[in-house]
């Protein structure tokens, strides 16, 4: 793994997290117990503070950034979905980010919100828990369902096995 102290800010590392050799946590990131951190990850905390609660799932090339003297917070159990970028503020519990979405500054996005493949939440947007949103500008498409909850409840379970298992059984090959 990559994890490097920038000026006087050194990562803080929870317990049972996994992060990807080819994944760059710089700076004034704390991660909490059982986050995972895929490969080609970057979380660059050069002049802000990025937290993730318990559990996160930081998959394959999403960067998260922040902006100067700020702080953008992940409570616990989000998902960020292959390829996102991340510089909001505040993204509440057992939240998903899809693959490809950005997620622009000054952003508030609520527990159990999703936001669809490949949408942007432009300046200063707000996502209200529990609601959808889709497209370019995001906009609401529906409800959290029960569904949905109980999907990514399992994903959210399968990426926390993977924090726990990866170091043991990722066996590099060549």
């Amino acid at each position: 793994m990559a994890v490097y102290k920038f000026e006087d800010f050194e990562p803080v590392i929870g317990q049972g997290c996994y992060i990807s050799d080819s994944a760059r946590v710089i700076g004034d990131v704390i991660l909490g117990d059982n986050c995972y951190v895929g490969h080609g990850a970057v979380i660059r905390a050069d002049h802000g503070q990025i937290k993730l609660g318990r559990g996160c799932a930081v998959e394959e090339n999403v960067v998260i950034h922040v902006r100067y003297n700020q702080q953008s917070v992940l409570e616990e159990r989000v998902t960020l979905g292959h390829g996102a970028i991340i510089h909001g503020d505040w993204i509440g519990a057992n939240a998903v980010v899809g693959m490809g979405a950005v997620v622009g500054r000054e952003t508030w996005v609520g527990p159990w919100a999703i936001l669809a493949e490949g949408c942007v939440l432009t300046r200063g947007s707000r996502v209200e828990a529990g609601i959808i949103v889709g497209g370019i500008p995001a906009k609401p498409v529906g409800e959290v369902a029960p569904q949905h909850k109980k999907y990514w409840v399992w994903a959210k379970d399968v990426y926390e096995e993977f924090a726990q298992n990866y170091e043991q059984k990722l066996v590099r090959l060549y």
